[in-house]
């Protein structure tokens, strides 16, 4: 096939990143596949969570603006390219209703291919232009199809060697003609290459506390320094009363990398120091390595740096104001990568503006979010600085950053030392003391202090600091002197104390303007002011070379842009900004910002530097202040004070107890972060629910193995929320601790614990009954067999497991009472599973796995759900003994025969694929005359209204992106009187 019979030519890097999105991916794991599967397997049309048909219709979109900037004369008439992107995306969609298998499709060629799918699709409606254009559009795409089908298999490329060959060298051929020819956008690509080589260079090092790797630098490689953590969604409420859900565990934790996969947008808090800005960073660099010519295109907005060049925040064309490529790209190029959905904007640093202002920067999100819908967008701040919801009219979910468990601490230390050749010894030794040192174990809970406390322990040779105070004034003693020691520099000698006094001049500054980056001039004007007073810093020269010294020999300060400069942290400039309040005599000030959240870690700061009266001073007055903030943050501060008077100390205490039990959980979380003082405030069991549900929220918050005690005077409490907060905690302790102390009391067992890892199977070692559990991507099968073989579960969730063909480790599981099996790419034989006695059984197969016969063997079945077109199977598979109520078919168009059978179901969801089969089929549905909740799609309604005899129907959903005629609405309602209709939502499809 010559390039030139595909009459619209697209290059690769522009069609295969959009036809993948049409498909579902493989998951980690998975292999490629060594037979021909049906195509209706791959798509991932049906999956709401995966590809809706608002996301079908941006892909077609974006599939018909390329054609239209191809090189060449104009195929389409000014004003039709919305009804051509309508009518494609329909033709798309119907590659879930092709009967066919990719080796066939491959073997068929792409125009063959594409007059299939328009066989199966509805007409188009188009104009002739417009429709010539349609179809050579859906040719191209059916071209890229194909390469697909070839690339994911091992069968296509062996056994149709010539058709797989002549795909490939199309598309070689077309690539290598369109690389001769300019296109019309051709500088916008010119400068994307280098902007996104550009953020790769600049996003791509990090500041790691005592680590060099060449002199002048405390820059790791974003590659070697990047840990994955976790981050926990805030809950969502559940579908509508009537959902046959399997029991659903709490929010899963969502890796950090994987923030943004299945939520567009995002606003994640987290602590200082818990690795908010490092996470824009990895987003930023693999994005910009990884996605293909014309995928995303990170912008990288930190408003610390933003809020600095004008009073309004940046509008697109000036996103770039900040780096080094100002002014550099094509004019409205910005404006054009988020027109076309492909821009991943990541706003850093909401906490890091005053608080004044965040008002204005949500009103500029929001004109952002209007103008340009369909990118991705992630906001990052710390936990106080704006209330929960505080984008949620704007369909943001909100997840917060999870302390660092003691896995994530082991890979971090791990490879801190592997990065700064420190040894195995040390890196032992070090692991040692954190597993058996509760008070260190408790200051390692992000990357910022794990950094910290291995840089110590390595330049005190294993001795280490025992609280944060004590930490953070060893780390800056480090940084302001051992990189110079260690390099033998014969430069001046200037003692600590110094040093101090300027650094914390600047941090002040910066704290009592609510920026965290001055300008170099203001700096050098604020050093000059404060070296009469510090004589013993003009050792270094006049202002300019005490900075200089700053940036260039210490690891405090660096300079993000030729004019201004920051701290490498925002903790240090906070520590030393108290350093400077207390010098200064500044209690009242610090106490008149109680209740602003920028001033909350200063404050902290303050208590544990001050002298005694200092402290009093510091908390006595906040406790004047009587706001809920200001208790609460007397309340934190008792931690950091290290000699305090009892009275004033239970003075806090008292006013502690009004918000104890807490309102609500946000106030909740804030008081558990407080620490483990806390614990001996918070009511024990007999309370209401609610006021339980929140102090258990609070515990766990704190972290502290102090807390499993409380925690465990739960175990018996018989209201589910409570039970799910429980059971999602186990992440924040010490695994064998906690489950010993807690899940293995539990009565009854949990029913929603989430497995993540191998160890965690490991560390349960006892249930008062079967428990049931949620297995996650990362766990192996031979681990799950074992926990198996010594410890029956009562259910069991597996989301993409990819080991196996068989689910043989659950053969003889005679307490298995409920199944969730959700993308096992691989699985093929589910013989193990007949006998058990299952009652709830969810299902999303990917291939064709013999269901039948595991129907018949489940004869206590009372809810079945299938996501998925595979079989074969049939109604009459059913067990006779089994007493179904509930039968959800999501993506499967069923042939009725065999359903007048199921007389006691109750709730009856056939799906958006079930097209009625007749009269036949209206007279199965008829027979059950107890239903009373039934789901179609529109096509359905009128032979429901003319033919369906349901007495016992209260609720028809109805499937369908418009409104149905509203006649034949009035015919469904005069049929069915009793019935409420009701659209199908996605909260009820899941």
């Amino acid at each position: 096939m010559d390039a030139s019979v595909v009459g619209i030519r697209l290059a690769s890097g522009v069609v295969t990143p959009l036809v993948k999105k049409l498909f579902r991916g493989e998951g980690a794991g998975a292999g490629l596949v060594d037979r021909p599967v049906r195509i209706s397997s791959y798509v991932s049309l049906r999956e709401q969570r995966t590809l809706s048909r608002d996301d079908l219709r941006r892909l077609a979109d974006k599939l018909v603006a390329e054609a239209l900037r191809a090189p060449g004369e104009q195929p389409l008439p000014p004003g039709e390219e919305a009804g051509v992107a309508a009518a494609l995306a329909v033709t798309l969609h119907s590659l879930g209703d092709l009967d066919l298998e990719d080796a066939q499709a491959v073997e068929m060629g792409p125009r063959a291919f594409a007059a299939a799918l328009r066989g199966a699709a509805p007409p188009t409606g188009l104009g002739r232009d417009a429709e010539l254009f349609h179809d050579e559009l859906l040719v191209t795409t059916c071209l890229h199809i194909l390469q697909f089908f070839t690339t994911r298999s091992t069968y296509i490329p062996a056994a149709l060697v010539q058709s797989a060959h002549r795909q490939a060298e199309t598309i070689a051929k077309i690539d290598a003609l369109l690389a001769r020819i300019p296109r019309q956008d051709g500088r916008d690509a010119e400068f994307e290459a280098r902007y996104l080589e550009y953020l790769v260079k600049r996003h791509n090092t990090l500041t790691i506390f005592g680590i060099d790797l060449a002199p002048g630098s405390a820059r790791w490689p974003l590659d070697l320094a990047y840990v994955s953590l976790e981050a926990i969604p805030r809950p969502r409420h559940a579908g509508g009363a009537g959902s046959a859900a399997l029991p659903a565990p709490g929010p899963a934790p969502v890796s950090t990398e994987d923030v943004l996969a299945f939520e567009p947008r995002v606003l994640l808090r987290g602590e200082a120091g818990s690795g908010k800005t490092t996470l824009i960073q990895w987003l930023a660099v693999s994005t910009a390595r990884n996605e293909p010519d014309g995928g995303l295109v990170p912008f990288v907005l930190p408003l610390r740096n933003l809020s600095r060049y004008a009073e309004r925040l940046p509008a697109p064309e000036d996103f770039l104001v900040a780096t080094a490529l100002k002014g550099r790209a094509p004019e409205g190029w910005e404006s054009r990568v988020l027109d076309a959905g492909r821009g991943l904007v990541l706003v850093d640093g909401i906490d890091e503006i005053p608080e004044g202002e965040r008002d204005r920067a949500r009103d500029w999100l929001t004109d952002l979010l209007t103008a340009y819908p369909g990118n991705r967008w992630l906001v990052t701040s710390r936990p106080s600085a704006v209330r929960q919801d505080w984008l949620a009219s704007e369909e943001f979910a909100e997840l917060t950053l999870s302390p660092m468990n003691r896995a994530d601490v082991a890979g971090f230390v791990t490879r801190w030392h592997r990065a700064a050749e420190a040894g195995k010894d040390l890196r032992d030794q070090l692991l040692a003391s954190l597993a058996t040192k509760p008070e260190l174990a408790r200051l390692a809970t992000n990357p910022l202090l794990c950094g910290l406390i291995c840089a110590l322990h390595r330049e005190r040779r294993g001795f280490l600091p025992s609280g944060r105070k004590e930490l953070y004034t060893a780390a800056l003693s480090m940084l302001l002197h051992r990189r110079d020691r260690e390099r033998e520099l014969r430069l001046p000698e200037l003692a600590e104390e110094p040093q101090l006094q300027l650094l914390q001049r600047l941090a002040y500054w910066l704290i009592r303007n609510g920026r965290t980056q001055i300008a170099r001039k203001r700096a050098e004007e604020l050093i000059a002011a404060a070296l009469p007073a510090v004589p013993a810093a003009q050792v270094l020269g006049d202002a300019p070379a005490v900075l200089r010294h700053f940036l260039e020999r210490t690891g405090l300060l660096r300079a993000p842009t030729e004019d201004t400069l920051e701290f490498v942290h925002r903790t240090f400039q906070d520590f030393l900004g108290a350093r400077a309040a207390l010098d200064e005599g500044g209690l009242g000030e610090l106490t008149r910002h109680a209740d602003d959240d920028q001033w909350e870690d200063v404050i902290r700061m303050a208590v544990a530097q001050g002298r005694p009266h200092d402290r009093a001073g510091i908390i006595g007055d906040l406790l004047v202040r009587d706001s809920d903030r200001s208790v609460l943050l007397a309340l934190a501060s008792l931690e950091y004070a290290a000699e305090l008077d009892p009275g004033l100390r239970q003075d806090v205490h008292k006013a502690a107890l009004r918000l104890i039990p807490p309102k609500d959980e946000e106030a909740a979380r804030a008081l558990g972060r407080i620490g483990p003082l806390i614990l001996e405030l918070l009511p024990s069991a007999g309370k209401s629910v609610r006021t339980t549900r929140l102090s258990v929220i609070a515990a766990a918050e704190t972290g502290a193995e102090a807390a499993v005690g409380y925690l465990a005077g739960f175990c018996d409490h018989p209201n589910e929320q409570l039970r799910a907060i429980l059971t999602r905690s186990w992440e924040r302790f010490d695994p064998e601790h906690y489950a010993a102390e807690v899940l293995a009391r539990m009565v009854p067992p949990p029913d929603d614990l989430v497995i993540i890892r191998d160890s965690d199977l490991e560390a349960l070692t006892d249930f008062t009954g079967p428990p049931g559990l949620y297995v996650r991507q990362g766990v192996s099968r031979a681990a799950l067999t074992r926990f198996l073989a010594r410890r029956p579960v009562a259910g069991l969730g597996l989301r993409w497991f990819s080991e196996g063909t068989d689910a043989g480790f659950l053969r003889g599981q005679t307490s298995l009472r409920w199944l969730d099996i959700d993308a096992w790419p691989d699985l093929r034989d589910l013989s193990a599973l007949h006998g058990l006695p299952l009652e709830k059984v969810t299902l999303r197969l990917d291939g064709d796995v013999p269901l039948g016969p595991a129907l018949a063997a489940w004869p206590r079945l009372r809810t079945f759900t299938l996501h998925s077109e595979h079989g074969p199977w049939s109604f009459a598979d059913f067990s006779p003994e089994a007493p179904l109520e509930v039968l959800r078919l999501e993506d499967a168009d069923p042939d009725l025969a065999g359903l007048g059978r199921l007389t006691s179901l109750r709730q009856l969801w056939l799906g958006q694929s079930w097209h009625p089969g007749g009269r036949a089929a209206w007279a199965e549905l008829s027979a059950l005359r107890g239903l009373e909740e039934l789901a179609v799609h529109t096509r359905a309604l009128d032979g429901l209204a003319t033919y369906a005899d349901l007495p016992s129907l209260r609720t028809i959903m109805i499937y369908d992106d418009k409104p149905s005629d509203s006649s034949l609405r009035a015919r469904v309602a005069h049929s069915f009187p009793e019935a409420a209709l009701k659209p199908v939502t996605p909260d009820r499809e899941d």
